[in-house]
């Protein structure tokens, strides 16, 4: 598996098609966070934006491999194991990128009040359920359950703003909990949504792989 997350790796970086989603994650960080203000918040928005990058991501990394190449790699490593290191590249790539805007609400928010620590981990975790929760997304939207670029790219967008707002989602759950504890000053840790982002993310991706199986 590690051969393969380099391999991933290497092709998306060469491709360069990770810098639209990276650079429009940035513009957010950039325009959203204020020098002063609460941390809980600017962490919050730090993970809600990681949704919809990481479903871009997603879909990014399960399509930049040629045809023929796929079909090469698939037979000698098996299309479960190819499917899955796409999705764990994408994830990993949007989770380094959520931890160093994470960094950047640390750095520049208002850290006078007590519990900074608590709402670095809550952040953490909150950072990790959204990017889970994208993946998802992702995984749901893209080849081989969307084949079509153009459904797939609809998909994505909505699946990401559905789970923003809807009550049962899990990063809706730790956003949430991020700009409550920016109003009350009393941090909470997402554990629930963390859990739930786990359980949503291992089926989504199960689901995506077992088809890419299927059809290969």
């Amino acid at each position: 598996m590690t051969a393969l997350l380099r391999y991933h790796g290497a092709l998306l970086l060469r491709s360069q098609r990770w810098l639209a989603p990276l650079i429009t994650y940035a513009a957010l960080v950039a325009v959203g966070i204020r020098p002063g203000d609460p941390v809980p918040d600017s962490l919050g928005l730090v993970s809600a934006g990681l949704v919809p990058v990481t479903a871009w991501l997603v879909r990014i990394c399960v399509t930049v491999e040629p045809d023929a190449a796929r079909a090469c790699t698939a037979a000698a490593a098996g299309p479960v194991r190819v499917h899955a290191a796409a999705l764990l590249t994408a994830s990993t790539g949007a989770m380094l990128a959520g931890a160093a805007a994470a960094a950047v609400a640390l750095l520049t928010g208002d850290r006078s009040g007590e519990g900074l620590g608590t709402a670095a981990l809550a952040g953490a975790l909150a950072v990790a359920a959204c990017t889970l929760t994208g993946a998802a997304v992702g995984a749901l939207c893209s080849r081989p359950l969307v084949r079509r670029r153009g459904p797939g790219i609809v998909a994505a967008a909505l699946g990401s703003l559905l789970a923003l707002v809807l009550a049962v989602s899990p990063a809706r759950a730790a956003v949430s909990a991020l700009v409550a504890a920016g109003r009350s000053g009393t941090v909470s840790l997402p554990l629930a949504a963390l859990t739930g982002a786990l359980l949503l993310a291992a089926a989504a991706g199960a689901t995506a792989c077992l088809t890419a199986a299927r059809r290969s």
